[in-house]
């Protein structure tokens, strides 16, 4: 799959988004507001769309910034994020985060890439969708879906998310940047999930070599 296919594809993508559920960082990120997304964003790490969003629901209205979440007690955070995965860890780390927002950005979410990953907990993919939904800035967010439907495309070769990244930054025009990781996150909770793919249904079928696919419906 080549630049010119791509843009058939996320062509192909945007309509057909229409009628799958958004994910609910992004419906989060609508807003905008940097200090939800980057929140919400945590509370998702390896945690249900549905838990997420309920999880984020609670916390927010206990807390709505840096220094609301900082004085919470963990076990009023982990009551409102549980049942999240890692909820407990993610207790703490948030309570750190609020503090850390608080005491080194006078209470507000940095909008750099390198101010962001030097907060509490924050990796790439986190800081990447603060920036593009938070701040209306470039950035291309990997995640697990995204890494994986790239490679099935063919479009890149990546052992790692980090590395799908780097070679995105090279190759994805920059007009794309933005509505990438949306739009291949709803197909991948809709249609091109990891095991036995609905290759049937998908609307972008015809471009897909569905490199590595063994099995399909």
């Amino acid at each position: 799959m080549d630049n010119r296919q791509i843009a058939k594809v996320l062509r192909g993508l945007r309509k057909q988004a229409q009628s799958w559920k958004t994910p609910v960082v992004i419906q989060i990120g609508k807003k905008p507001d940097p200090f939800q997304v980057l929140i919400s964003c945590l509370i998702s790490l390896r945690t249900r769309d549905p838990i997420t969003e309920e999880a984020s629901i609670r916390l927010f209205a206990l807390a709505k910034n840096p220094k609301r979440l900082a004085d919470l007690g963990v076990e009023e955070i982990e009551q409102a994020v549980y049942p999240a995965a890692f909820y407990r860890n993610k207790a703490r780390t948030l309570k750190a985060l609020g503090r850390q927002l608080c005491d080194e950005f006078e209470g507000k979410v940095p909008d750099s890439m390198e101010a962001l990953l030097g907060l509490k907990g924050v990796g790439r993919k986190t800081a990447n969708l603060t920036l593009i939904l938070g701040f209306d800035k470039p950035g291309i967010c990997v995640d697990t879906h995204v890494h994986r439907i790239c490679g099935r495309w063919g479009y890149i070769q990546a052992s790692t998310a980090d590395e799908t990244e780097g070679v995105l930054r090279k190759k994805l025009p920059k007009r794309y940047w933005k509505e990438f990781n949306f739009l291949l996150v709803a197909l991948g909770q809709n249609c091109c999930r990891p095991i036995s793919p609905l290759c049937s249904s998908c609307c972008i079928s015809e471009f897909c070599p569905k490199m590595g696919v063994t099995r399909h419906r």
